[in-house]
């Protein structure tokens, strides 16, 4: 009890200060995957592809200085990676697109001129919304693989840069670094897994909601 009063006492004192601020981003997602097969054994020669992602959310600041924000966010990503395995002559394709539901911490580092330089931080809950699995000739859909978890969940890290446009709107530009672990591996009947390390690099707009005292 403690514990709870002191945190809403501390997001109280954030959310005092009047900043409150929505975004939308896009840009480019390569992926690559960590593989391993129902006898153990993991692919080492899975080569990344390029995806798209897209996301959408609310940031609101958490202190009087005006350097650390919250953010809580929608997002979706495409992930995907080919390879191929020489001894059994096999190979491999994954295309996926997971819905997610994030939150995080943005922390400004400093000011030079107009921008301002971040350090990001990301916990993403993902859904698997479309997806298949090519083996040689046979493509399996994985959405209706019981035995293939369909949740991932993304921790994330990363940099970015700010820049005002206008008075009320400010550009800005992320590059994050994740990994997943997949939710109740009990499910896999095969312990077919598949993990994801994922690079995102993206642009986007910020905006100040009516009333917002925020310096963009």
């Amino acid at each position: 009890m403690r514990l709870f009063l002191m945190f809403s006492g501390f997001f109280l004192v954030g959310l005092s200060v009047s900043c409150q601020q929505i975004y939308f981003e896009a840009g480019k997602s390569i992926s690559a995957f960590d593989y391993t097969n129902s006898s153990g054994k993991s692919i080492d020669n899975l080569l990344s592809k390029s995806n798209t992602y897209m996301g959408i959310g609310y940031r609101d600041n958490l202190n009087n200085e005006q350097t650390l924000f919250l953010v809580l966010g929608m997002s979706y990503n495409d992930y995907g990676a080919i390879g191929s395995d020489p001894v059994l002559d096999n190979f491999f394709e994954w295309d996926v697109s997971y819905l997610g539901i994030q939150t995080g911490l943005d922390f400004r580092l400093f000011r030079l001129r107009d921008f301002s330089f971040f350090i990001k931080g990301r916990i993403t809950f993902e859904h698997l919304i479309r997806g298949t699995q090519t083996i040689n000739n046979q493509v399996f859909d994985l959405v209706k693989e019981n035995e293939f978890n369909n949740d991932i969940f993304f921790v994330k890290g990363g940099i970015g840069m700010q820049y005002p446009i206008s008075r009320n709107t400010a550009i800005f530009a992320n590059y994050f670094y994740g990994k997943t672990v997949l939710i109740d591996q009990s499910k896999s009947v095969d312990q077919e897994t598949l993990k994801l390390i994922n690079h995102q690099l993206g642009i986007g707009l910020i905006i100040n909601l009516p009333n917002c005292n925020c310096s963009l």
